[in-house]
């Protein structure tokens, strides 16, 4: 009976998807809305970048949202007559490298916060998170100071040093919270058997935990691709620098901006992180939603 009244609750509470009025106003009108949105700066950046320039800003005779006479003469001049292909490479080397190196001692850092149960664990979670809300703008400065006695100012390997310092402490807390919501026992049956930590750590908990490790790798790539304060501090040679501040620095002249190329910039180097966020959604998704969860 109480299986009937269930289905009977549920069947009632979807009706209102069953005439097409009513799903067009609650269900295809916001995803449109939402869609119209989303994708209206990746249409303007495109749009932008194959306009030519006497239609860029000519608002009166040409329309604003469309173009006839499409061209390639930015993108053209971005991959061949600029540095770009180099400050991709850059942007590329660095993501990669202070990537790497944050989801290393964040696996580490959270396992042993999780797992390992010793006094004050659960305090020293709480520091790493609350080191992740001080601002980047606040920690250049004596991160300057730090890079340039070391020597490596005007090289792409101060970022790949700087950058996990604002990527651990997020990196660890997602972790954290994926890692509790596998179960302890799994854990416990290999130190009967004998296995060390190291061993559980890589053969059982690292298996068991590829969306959060994917999610924890989203998050830190797409910070490190897109900043701009660190790369435009700690660089200074054109060759060396990346996308974000590259693109920024070399194709505005004074109050001359040349949109194209600053839109072409923008559209490519936006690219390979629409790719890896196309790929990886579904294990992004999930891996948020167990470390909230937990």
């Amino acid at each position: 009976m109480a299986i009937a009244e269930t289905k009977s609750d549920h069947s009632e509470g979807m009706s209102y998807l069953e005439t097409v009025p009513k799903r067009l106003v609650t269900l295809y009108l916001p995803l449109l809305i939402f869609l119209v949105v989303l994708l209206f700066p990746f249409y303007w950046m495109a749009l932008t970048a194959i306009k030519p320039n006497e239609q860029l800003l000519d608002m009166e005779r040409v329309s604003p949202f469309w173009t006839w006479d499409p061209t390639l003469q930015h993108i053209k001049k971005l991959l061949f007559e600029s540095n770009y292909p180099k400050w991709l490479w850059n942007t590329m080397y660095v993501a990669a490298g202070a990537t790497a190196l944050s989801i290393i001692a964040s696996v580490l850092a959270a396992y042993a916060i999780v797992r390992l149960r010793f006094k004050g664990a659960q305090t020293v979670g709480g520091l790493i998170f609350l080191a992740y809300l001080v601002p980047p703008s606040i920690l250049f400065i004596p991160l300057a100071t730090v890079v340039f006695q070391y020597g490596l100012f005007d090289s792409p390997l101060a970022l790949i040093l700087v950058y996990p310092t604002i990527l651990i402490p997020f990196s660890t807390w997602l972790l954290m919270g994926y890692f509790k919501t596998i179960p302890f026992e799994l854990e416990e049956c290999a130190l009967i058997d004998g296995a060390s930590r190291w061993q559980i750590l890589t053969r059982i908990v690292l298996p068991l935990s590829i969306p959060g490790l994917i999610s924890a790798f989203i998050f830190c790539f797409t910070l490190c691709w897109n900043e701009f304060i660190y790369a435009l501090t700690f660089l200074q040679s054109v060759t060396n620098k990346t996308v974000p501040v590259a693109i920024v620095n070399e194709f505005v002249d004074g109050d001359i901006y040349r949109w194209g190329s600053l839109m072409a910039g923008a559209l490519v180097g936006s690219l390979p992180l629409v790719v890896l966020y196309a790929f990886f959604v579904e294990h992004y998704v999930s891996a948020m939603t167990g470390a909230v969860k937990e």
